[in-house]
């Protein structure tokens, strides 16, 4: 994997820069790591939008089947899902017009992360967002 998609001063400019985050793949299960990072982010000061097809509402917020049905901006778009499932997400956060796209930690696809790059995201892969804000802001 390229260590281009974790580095630090990227990894710094989307936590400091960025406040309004979709998170794809959310469970509305308290014990799932989603729930637990958005809760994180939210408790944190970040507006978190869930997407997810499957629920209504986690965390207080309405949830969206997808990224194309919010109806507001999103600065980054943090992926729970299979590698697999990443492409299309990818697609989906170009189209919307996020500033960044954070892969989280265990999930790798290269291509969709160059394809966002390219698109002019910045992007994190293979990394937690919880853990690295944490890092930062104790």
């Amino acid at each position: 994997m390229s260590g281009d998609f974790q580095r630090p001063d990227v990894i710094k400019k989307i936590l400091g820069n960025y406040t309004t985050i979709a998170v794809v793949g959310i469970s509305d299960k308290p014990d799932r790591p989603s729930y637990e990072v958005a809760d994180y982010l939210k408790v944190n000061g970040y507006r978190i939008i869930p997407v997810n097809p499957n629920i209504k509402t986690v965390l207080g917020e309405i949830a969206y089947p997808d990224l194309n049905s919010i109806p507001e901006p999103v600065d980054i778009v943090d992926i729970f899902r299979r590698s697999e499932d990443i492409g299309p997400v990818v697609d989906e956060a170009i189209n919307k017009g996020a500033k960044a796209v954070w892969i989280q930690l265990g999930i790798v696809n290269e291509i969709a992360a160059v394809k966002a790059a390219q698109a002019g995201l910045d992007v994190v892969m293979d990394k937690c967002i919880k853990v690295e804000h944490h890092k930062l802001y104790g």
